[in-house]
Parts: structure tokens; C-alpha cells; sequence
């Protein structure tokens, strides 16, 4: 059977070269190169969207193509696309290089000037390895084929503000119209999405920490399967090695998950740390939870402010939750607004804590009754930020649904 391969590059007198050599190697089947790693992550994802049989078994990445770096370009086809080997060529075949193309996820590395012995022997090992992973794979059953799910970060200005909770019940309502879910407690030091879903389990984030190659294997280990058919992700026991996930292991993860799931909600905290500022900095939509009280507007403000220095995110590319709302409080939502600079969400949380503390005290929050106020309205805000499918409508057309939602190019 041919090899198909698909080279891409920028610079097109180095992949006419490229793809010459190619097409006189044994059984290759050169496709039609790509000129940037847009075109090419879309080309994958309609071909993913067919059958992992459809896809190129090897991908070749000349070192100069944009927008983005060649390594994160290889990154994240590998997670996307596990099926697919990837092989980096360049100029620079040194050492530190090698490993760093490899942690990102490519199959080998072939230097420049380009040598037919070579890249022959290095398409042809890739080619049976991709052979090999789509035979374990079963044909693609569990690939995401289509162009990367969405990923939905929740903040609280300060602890207490009641994020945990708007995360889970997003993670829900997302869940419950047919989308299929992951929930991840990137509260690292004091995460408690286990303790409200009554979830005993001995993996957590940190068990991805140090793998490189997120395999769909790899990732099932480590993620619960929730009666509700949420999966979750949970922070570690011992809040201590919170600090072994660093922001690129968040990135890995929460990547490796929007490859395989139609909606990633990460829980954030309340603190900022490296890995809960990458999970903010590459989400689509980055939620702040506060309450309408002074101290709570306040820190909102200052988180806001914070992200924005820190060029995590811009204050336009935030929506605030305004959650424990009442008619009575002077600080209304528009008032929220001018304050922080952000998008508010129309859908504002009542206060009604009564209607939560028998399911909270009972670490049973995924048993809410349909009835309560709170849920109500926090489905009703997952109607809004387009994460249940009564609501895709909205979203697509660039209705008012979806506040402060777009999609971001890392």
C-alpha cells in the first residue's frame, strides 16, 4: 500500500524540492503540499472528519512555515492527530533540537541540505509506526474529528464566589444535551470538583505532568468516567504537587482534551499559577466568577487588571458571572461591567443558597433539582456561551449568544 505524505512548508522552492524527493521514494504517494500550518491542521481535520483511514500516514514540516513555529505546529498535530507521524525538517540537527522535537511530539528529524538515504529511512519507519498505531487505534473510533473542541475557563475573583460551582454545572448542562464533556480541577492546591461529584479516584492532573505524548491510552487512565457521563480530570490529593504541573503540561492537557471532546470546562480557582494562566491564556472563553459586593467587584477588577499586564488575556476577551444576584443589591451587572472593563453575561445567578447546601453537604451537586432557581439560571448561561447544542444556532449565526466567545489561534 502507498505512503501518503503530506509536506508543508512557506517557502515553496524548498518544498518543490522536498516533494520531488519524496515522489522517488519506494510506494510514497506525495499529496499536494500545504503553504502554512493553518491550511494544514484544516486539512487534517477534514480528513480526520472522514476516517483516520483518510488521513496522510506521514506529515513533513520544513522548519520555516508560519503562523506558527514549526515545534508548536508539531505539537499540535500530534495531539490532534495521533494517527499521523510527523517528521521535522532543518538546518539545525543538533542535539537540543532533537529532544525538543521529540517532546513535541514528532516521529524523527531529517537535516537540511536534504539527503535521499535519509529521508527515506526515516519516511519509511514512520510510515509503519502510523501503520501500526491505526491498527491499535481500530480505525479511528477514538479520534475527534472535527476542528478541536471547545475549552471554557472558570475564575473566581476571590475563594468563595461560587466558581467550582458554575464550572460543574456548565460541565453539566454541556454534558446533558448530548455534547460530549470533560471537566478539569486546575484549582491545583485546593481543587474540590471531587468533593461536589462525590468522586473518590487515586489519578489526577498531575499523573500527565511529565508525558510528552498524551496518547488517547494515556489520557483515559487518568481521566473518571462521573455516572453523569462527565469526564473528569481532578486535582491532586496532596495540593503539594500542584506545583508539578507547570504551564506547558497544561497546555499538553487541556490540548490533548479538546482533541477528544466537544467541550473542556477547566476549573481555574482563584489563584493565579503558571498552569492555570496558560489554561485562561488558550481558552476560547474565559469566564470570571464574582459576587455583587464590593470586595469581590474589587478583586475582580484586579484580576482583570493583572491578566491584561501579564498578557494572559485582554478585558474585552473576559465575561464576568455575576453569581448570588438580587434586585436589592446596589451593585447590579451593568455597574460590574464599567468597573471591569469586561463583557457580563446576560444570564446573572440568584442568590439562593438554600436551594444548594442539601446537595453540597451531600457531595451530590450533579443531583440539583431541575427546579432550583440556581440551576436554572446556570444552564440557562450555557445556553448563552453556546456550550449545549439548543444554543449552537446562536452561536454560529453571531447571535447574542455566546458572550465574550471566540475561538483563539495560538
Amino acid at each position: 500500500m502507498p505512503t501518503r505524505i503530506l509536506p508543508a512548508g512557506a517557502d515553496p522552492d524548498a518544498v518543490r524540492s522536498l516533494t520531488t524527493l519524496l515522489s522517488q521514494l519506494p510506494d510514497a504517494e506525495p499529496q499536494p503540499p500545504v503553504g502554512d500550518s493553518t491550511q494544514l491542521v484544516d486539512a487534517l481535520a477534514r480528513l480526520a472528519a472522514e476516517s483516520v483511514d483518510e488521513l496522510p500516514e506521514v506529515v513533513v514540516v520544513h522548519e520555516r512555515i508560519g503562523p506558527v513555529p514549526a515545534l508548536e505546529l508539531v505539537r499540535e498535530v500530534a495531539l490532534r492527530f495521533p494517527a499521523v507521524g510527523v517528521i521535522l525538517v532543518t538546518t539545525d540537527a543538533s542535539p537540543g533540537l532533537f529532544a525538543a522535537a521529540m517532546d513535541s511530539g514528532a516521529r524523527g528529524l531529517v537535516s537540511l541540505p536534504l539527503s535521499y538515504e535519509e529521508l527515506a529511512s526515516r519516511v519509511q519507519a514512520v510510515a509503519q509506526w502510523s501503520t501500526g498505531v491505526r491498527r491499535h487505534l481500530g480505525h479511528g473510533a477514538d479520534v475527534f474529528g472535527g476542528a478541536g473542541g471547545t475549552v471554557v475557563t472558570v475564575s473566581g475573583a476571590k475563594g468563595g464566589v461560587g466558581a467550582t460551582v458554575t464550572a460543574v454545572q456548565l460541565a453539566l448542562a454541556a454534558q446533558a444535551s448530548g455534547r460530549p464533556t470533560a471537566l478539569v480541577d486546575l484549582d491545583l492546591q485546593a481543587g474540590d470538583v471531587a468533593s461536589y461529584l462525590d468522586v473518590q479516584f487515586r489519578r489526577s492532573v498531575v499523573d500527565l505532568a511529565t508525558i510528552t505524548d498524551i496518547s488517547h491510552r494515556v489520557l483515559a487512565d487518568a481521566v473518571f468516567r462521573h455516572d453523569t457521563g462527565l469526564a473528569l480530570l481532578l486535582a491532586p490529593a496532596e495540593g503539594e504537587r500542584g506545583e508539578e504541573v507547570t504551564d506547558r503540561a497544561a497546555r499538553q492537557v487541556v490540548s490533548a482534551l479538546r482533541s477528544r471532546y466537544e467541550v473542556v470546562v477547566v476549573d481555574c480557582g482563584a489563584q493565579l499559577g503558571g498552569a492555570s494562566a496558560a489554561a485562561v491564556e488558550m481558552a476560547d472563553a474565559a469566564l470570571l466568577v464574582t459576587t455583587p459586593d464590593v470586595v469581590a467587584v474589587r478583586a475582580a477588577k484586579r484580576t482583570v487588571r493583572m491578566w491584561d499586564r501579564l498578557q494572559i488575556r485582554k478585558a474585552e476577551e473576559t465575561t464576568v458571572i455575576v453569581n448570588r444576584h438580587t434586585r436589592a443589591t446596589e451593585i447590579q451587572p451593568a455597574l460590574v461591567q464599567r468597573i471591569t472593563g469586561t463583557a457580563v453575561a446576560r444570564t446573572a445567578v440568584p442568590a439562593n443558597f438554600k436551594e444548594l447546601q442539601g446537595v453540597v453537604d451531600a457531595g451530590r451537586l450533579h443531583e440539583l433539582d431541575s427546579r432550583s432557581t440556581v440551576k436554572q439560571a446556570q444552564w440557562a448561561l450555557a445556553g448563552e456561551l453556546g456550550l449545549v447544542k439548543a444554543a449552537e444556532g446562536a452561536h454560529r449565526s453571531g447571535g447574542r449568544g455566546a458572550v465574550g466567545f471566540r475561538r483563539r489561534k495560538e
